[in-house]
């Protein structure tokens, strides 16, 4: 069972809502907002926009469309990820040692100011913090986890985490709850522990080129059935038609 958590922001959807959309644009950006009510914002992981261009952004989408975003990879990830060949950075290895894990350095504090920039540019309403199977849960992970979230600056932003690897239930839900977190799933591989509201990340049951059944979005709906409101952003090679078939569905049975 998972814990509910006492709401602490202002922006969230209704008591019932469940927001259906992908990770990233898979589609020209006005199509897109013709069809979805909200986005997960992917480059912010790899290599953060221009405020100009996440102002932008905002400026040409729905008054009524919500933004998502992941938290920049200098927070999260280690610098000799693979993922860092998608940043730009030059020489990553020069920052082994000071970005990611949430290590208590100038540079991870640096790299949450300027993702708190662009979540206010574009009026984010959640933040997701997803982590590498490699951040798992030692003592030193965590007394870095509790120092990051303890300390900094949130505009009363929804923080998602998402941990990957071992990390027992009861820990998470312990972490989620001093914190004020909410523990963000992909729901086919784990169920959250702790949430305000659910955040879930749709990546595939098999992996990317995974397209889901008809069962797969009945089984879906009746996970979201389980919370207050839901996000609901698919993550896989079909994301645009998987998502379009969901919101399709709920908007029958609801």
């Amino acid at each position: 069972m998972f814990e509910q958590s006492t709401p602490r922001w202002d922006g969230s959807p209704p008591q019932g809502a469940v927001w259906v959309g992908c990770c990233g644009f898979p589609k020209a950006r006005a199509t897109y907002y013709r069809h979805f009510q909200v986005v997960e914002i992917q480059q912010t992981f790899y290599q953060l926009p221009e405020i100009a261009t996440a102002q932008r952004w905002r400026t040409e989408a729905p008054p009524e469309f919500i933004f998502t975003m992941k938290a920049w990879q200098l927070i999260t990830h280690e610098p000799d990820s693979p993922t860092y060949r998608r940043s730009g950075i030059a020489a990553p290895e020069q920052l082994l040692g000071r970005c990611g894990s949430f290590r208590p350095t100038p540079e991870v504090e640096e790299a949450w100011t300027r993702t708190l920039q662009i979540a206010r540019a574009v009026r984010a309403q959640v933040v997701v913090f997803q982590c590498p199977a490699r951040f798992t849960p030692t003592a030193e992970h965590v007394s870095h986890l509790r120092a990051f979230f303890q300390h900094i600056e949130r505009d009363n932003l929804v923080l998602a985490w998402e941990p990957r690897g071992d990390w027992p239930d009861e820990l998470v839900r312990s972490l989620c709850r001093e914190l004020d977190l909410i523990h963000c799933v992909d729901p086919f591989q784990r169920q959250p522990v702790y949430a305000t509201l659910a955040y879930f990340r749709l990546h595939g049951r098999t992996g990317y080129r995974y397209q889901f059944t008809d069962d797969d979005l009945r089984q879906l709906d009746d996970w979201c059935r389980q919370h207050t409101s839901v996000y609901c952003l698919f993550n896989n090679v079909a994301m645009w038609e998987d998502a379009l078939r969901f919101q399709q569905m709920i908007g029958r049975t609801r």
